[in-house]
């Protein structure tokens, strides 16, 4: 017998221009009472290109990742998906950090995947014997389908972040957002990530991943956007992550651990 899973409202259907980039920001501001969260933001990213998004605590990446998949709406300047507007996508994909996430919810592995289809079912239509065969499908290519019936409170940190990348594949998303998806793993749960990533890149899926890791950002990104607010460098590794570049992101009080984690000096703040 066939699970059932009960209709959200709609997503609209959003034509694609295929010549232009998948996602592009002029001038992006947004403010917070007041304050600015984000200014002047402005670049564009390529069909498969995998970004790595740094910047200190506060530094807007959340903001940032929010504005891309239309939750929350700009102050000013425009954003852009493969020609059009944000709102009503439904090739995106935003994974939040875990912590905002109710993981007491009474729900399986496969009915969070399940979600990644809903934009796709049309109104009051219930899951095809095919929508759970992409769910399926989905939970294989991340080795997670032994786990489908679990309750995701079940689950660990790195298993919880394979069943949203599930979702986003069952989605069939085409810009895939993930808000820090590896801190707090260890290093295998890291690689088994990454190692999804990797598989996302062959099906040319832009991924967007904020981290405080800069070792990872050099090694397994394309490009890297250092952000504090405002965008401070977007380039190649070896161009962004300069002592200089840095210094103006993070206020020059920081080091870097053994692992390549940014550490602020307390005592001094930036």
């Amino acid at each position: 017998m066939q699970k059932r899973i009960s209709r959200i409202t709609p997503y609209t259907h959003v034509p694609h221009d295929p010549s232009a980039p998948i996602l592009e920001m002029h001038r992006l501001y947004v403010r917070y009472a007041g304050r600015p969260a984000l200014e002047s933001i402005t670049f564009h990213l390529h069909a498969g290109e995998r970004i790595a998004v740094i910047g200190p605590n506060g530094a807007g990446k959340s903001t940032l990742f929010k504005v891309i998949a239309g939750v929350l709406p700009p102050s000013g300047g425009e954003v852009r998906i493969s020609g059009y507007r944000p709102h009503g996508h439904i090739c995106i994909a935003y994974l939040p950090q875990r912590t905002q996430v109710d993981w007491r919810f009474p729900a399986s592995v496969e009915d969070v995947v399940m979600m990644g289809r809903i934009g796709r079912l049309g109104l009051f239509r219930w899951p095809s014997r095919a929508d759970w065969r992409s769910v399926h499908t989905a939970l294989t290519a991340v080795d997670m389908l032994p786990l489908a019936n679990r309750q995701i409170g079940k689950l660990s940190g790195g298993q919880q972040q394979r069943m949203f990348l599930a979702r986003a594949l069952a989605q069939e998303a085409e810009l895939v957002l993930m808000d820090e998806p590896l801190n707090g793993l260890d290093v295998p749960s890291q690689e088994a990530i990454l190692g999804v990533l990797d598989g996302l890149r062959q099906q040319q899926i832009t991924v967007m991943v904020a981290t405080h890791d800069l070792s990872q950002a050099a090694k397994h990104f394309d490009r890297v956007m250092l952000l504090n607010r405002r965008l401070i460098r977007f380039g190649l590794p070896a161009e962004v992550l300069t002592a200089g570049n840095l210094s103006q992101a993070y206020g020059g009080n920081f080091h870097l651990d053994q692992s390549g984690m940014v550490v602020v000096d307390e005592c001094c703040p930036p």
